[in-house]
């Protein structure tokens, strides 16, 4: 086994050297709140690719399709998850063009549930999307520190304390200009390993042939495409990882970093077609696991790791835990900002503070969540299960929430409505909640994944036609950008001084003199 002391050397060094690359490429670059909080109009269709694959992926593409390989419910189970990773990407691009053509200045998915439809969806969208960012930060948290405890025995605090800390001080310095460098950087770095990694594995263990001969012997339903857990699995998962994806301000950030519409077709087009063979070979880690017996006294959650570490030496199996550390580090890095992003926004809406002001508040805010992430990530949960709890809320309110896009007579009180509707349905058969359903007077639910992830996608759509068809407000979707309070107060965050508020974004030149895709100007 590797020595602890190694891992958390490699660790650390990695980790710094991202660290080093954010700041200082984001020194000069954060002039005002705004480029703090979207780094505007900065990312071409490769750099947008490139950041939501880093980002939005992370490490839980090691993590998560692997556990659901592994335990529930094989080949469909993996295929099913990496085909609904990639439904979000696709839908984002209408979604996307629609968002930056209504609200051209926005910054924020809570802005747009305020301007369209009023307090109560506002107060629902802020919970929901905290919620499930924080969430999401706690599940990576705790897969990586699990993962480096198996190959090194590094507790798993001081694992999820280190990430937190070197992520925490390159997001603080430079926002989303060093989360999206960073991200470009890792994009490079690490998802050429995944395809190395696969490969040599199955070298390393005989082949594809005795592979799919020991899957064969040992539960033939890992390699059955129509078994029916799971088909079930990549069913609900689909409903889940949508849910959460249009509620992820972290995604929300990236629409208004793409430097036009065409970044957006191409970024978020080229990502979805990415991802599918990404999440499948991360997937097929925990089927192979499972077929080989790594995963029969618990562990499926780095059922990915479990054979790193049958079918390589120690060395290379640290490396691919670090690499992991670093995939871990590009989506943390994504739900800091987000955070901080979305606590900015609403103080600047509540109070009359300057840019540097807000800017700390929102630091100190999501310092909180990431210390907060952290400890959880030390407790050893389930990722999959942390993940599915957050997806569930998500899952039934994104439909209400994004129709008041395109919807001119869906109402304020409709849209909660509706989002409450398939939230019920959804937490009376997640089977998580089911000890706690049982105890309430009157019949229980039957606990049912799918049941609870359709049922509230399809109830809340459901609800959201008829509370449209009801009608009750008549919303100026034209004005909706008259709302938005411009967020043009200077900082000096990314090294440079400003003097005055403007609505110069850049360093200072004209905007075809600006990088595009995360580098320096021409």
């Amino acid at each position: 086994m590797v020595s602890t002391e190694l891992a958390l050397a490699v660790t650390v060094a990695a980790l710094g050297a991202f660290t080093v690359a954010g700041v200082l490429h984001a020194r000069g670059r954060v002039r005002t709140l705004d480029d703090y909080v979207t780094a505007r109009a900065t990312t071409g269709p490769a750099a947008t690719t490139a950041t939501l694959v880093a980002s939005v992926m992370g490490a839980w593409i090691l993590l998560a399709p692997a556990e659901a390989g592994a335990a529930f419910g094989g080949l469909p189970a993996v295929l099913g998850y990496a085909i609904g990773s990639a439904v979000p990407f696709l839908l984002f691009v209408p979604v996307g063009l629609r968002v930056r053509e209504l609200l051209p200045e926005g910054h924020s998915l809570t802005e747009l549930a305020l301007a369209r439809y009023g307090r109560l969806m506002y107060a629902l969208v802020v919970a929901v999307s905290m919620f499930y960012m924080s969430v999401f930060l706690a599940a990576e948290m705790t897969g990586v520190a699990a993962a480096l405890a198996l190959v090194a025995e590094v507790p798993q605090a001081y694992t999820a304390a280190l990430i937190g800390a070197f992520v925490l001080l390159y997001t603080a310095y430079g926002g989303l200009v060093a989360s999206v460098f960073t991200d470009t950087l890792q994009a490079i770095v690490i998802l050429p390993l995944l395809a190395v990694s696969f490969a040599g594995a199955v070298l390393a263990l005989g082949g594809t042939g005795t592979l799919h001969a020991a899957a064969a012997s040992a539960d033939p339903t890992l390699l059955d495409p129509t078994f029916g857990p799971g088909v079930a699995f990549g069913v609900y998962v689909a409903f889940a990882v949508l849910g959460a994806n249009m509620l992820n301000q972290g995604v929300w950030q990236r629409v208004y970093a793409a430097r036009d519409d065409g970044s957006i077709r191409r970024g978020f087009g080229v990502a979805a077609v990415a991802v599918i063979p990404l999440v499948s070979l991360a997937g097929l880690f925990g089927v192979i696991s499972a077929a080989l017996g790594l995963t029969a006294d618990g562990g499926a959650s780095v059922a990915f790791f479990l054979l790193v570490v049958e079918a390589f030496p120690e060395w290379i199996a640290l490396s691919v835990v670090v690499l992991a550390v670093l995939l871990v580090a590009s989506s943390a890095d994504t739900m800091c900002n987000a955070i901080a992003s979305l606590v900015t926004v609403d103080l600047a809406r509540a109070l009359d503070a300057d840019g540097r002001a807000l800017g700390r508040a929102g630091r100190l805010l999501t310092a909180l969540v990431a210390v907060g992430a952290a400890v959880v990530g030390a407790q050893g949960y389930s990722v999959l299960a942390l993940f599915l709890t957050a997806d569930l809320v998500a899952a039934a309110v994104f439909v209400p929430f994004l129709a008041g896009l395109w919807s001119t007579s869906l109402s304020d009180r409709g849209a909660v409505a509706a989002s409450l509707a398939g939230l019920a349905v959804g937490t009376a058969h997640f089977p998580h909640f089911a000890p706690a359903i049982a105890a309430l007077p009157g019949p229980t639910p039957t606990p049912s994944f799918l049941v609870a992830f359709a049922g509230a996608t399809l109830v809340s759509t459901a609800a959201t036609a008829v509370a449209h068809a009801l009608g009750g407000a008549e919303a100026d979707l034209g004005a909706l950008d008259a709302e938005i309070r411009r967020l043009d107060s200077p900082m000096t965050d990314g090294g440079v001084a400003v003097d005055g508020g403007g609505g110069d974004r850049r360093d200072g030149g004209d905007e075809e003199d600006q990088p595009a895709d995360g580098g320096e100007a021409a």
